[in-house]
């Protein structure tokens, strides 16, 4: 792996503790300012030296993290090129790394994860390099919409939204004839295009458990037989019980 390379993928990550330490790094690196400047020379050069010593110590293990976490990544991206799965959940990825795309260039994936991690928003170059994937997991991220481009997933049967932010079911969707599976539990969905939905020809299960759905919608969707559609218990707001 080259050196651009590895900078992508430090750019894609978020690591709590590195960003601790980097607020910390430079929360000392001020007061010490401020205090020098208050108080001209009464702090020592012993008490800078430790101050420097431990900012040397907490970027180390910073750099030593971040190291860990590229290397977790390649490795995932290793295995997917002898399983065909790609499995990146959990990897602190706050975005999709441009260096997997080039790194799986030669590989026809089946599956692909990216559940469990910071990423708020897909690149169109996902779609069009893993076109044949058939099961895609964008679960628990900050997602609130997908590229047009997913219809170039033309094999895709399974997808897990769950867990983002979405406020409608993605239209793109309606656009992958092949799709069977929708997970689009706990987001913040209210509206649904039904007539859309319904038409879909191999659309078979919907999962809209956990959304704060509209009533009128709630209601249509209880009436639908031709796909298995999963909501939770819809509780009444106080501003439609008109006896209060």
């Amino acid at each position: 792996m080259n050196f651009n390379l590895f900078i992508d993928f430090l750019n894609c990550l978020y690591i709590e503790e590195v960003e601790i330490a980097t607020r910390t790094n430079n929360q000392e690196r001020l007061a010490r300012m401020v205090f020098t400047g208050d108080f001209g020379n009464d702090i020592t050069n012993e008490e800078i030296n430790d101050s420097s010593r431990r900012q040397a110590m907490r970027t180390a293990r910073c750099v030593k993290i971040l190291g860990k976490g590229v290397v977790k990544v390649v490795h995932r991206c290793d295995d997917a090129k002898e399983n065909e799965n790609l499995d990146l959940s959990q990897c602190q990825l706050m975005q999709v790394p441009d260096a997997v795309f080039l790194l799986m260039k030669n590989t026809t994936l089946h599956t692909c994860s990216l559940a469990s991690n910071l990423i708020t928003k897909i690149p169109p170059k996902l779609a069009m390099s893993f076109s044949l994937i058939t099961e895609l997991n964008l679960s628990s991220n900050r997602i609130s919409a997908l590229p047009n481009e997913m219809s170039n997933c033309t094999q895709l049967e399974t997808i897990d939204i769950s867990g983002n932010s979405f406020v409608q079911l993605p239209p793109v969707l309606i656009e992958i004839p092949s799709l069977n599976k929708v997970n689009a539990s706990k987001n913040f969905i209210a509206d649904v295009e039904i007539e859309a939905m319904v038409s879909c020809p191999n659309l078979e299960h919907v999962n809209l458990e956990d959304n704060p759905i509209n009533k009128p919608v709630y209601e249509e969707l209880a009436k639908i037989t031709s796909i298995r559609v999963l909501l939770s218990p819809r509780e009444q707001e106080e501003w439609e019980d008109l006896s209060i």
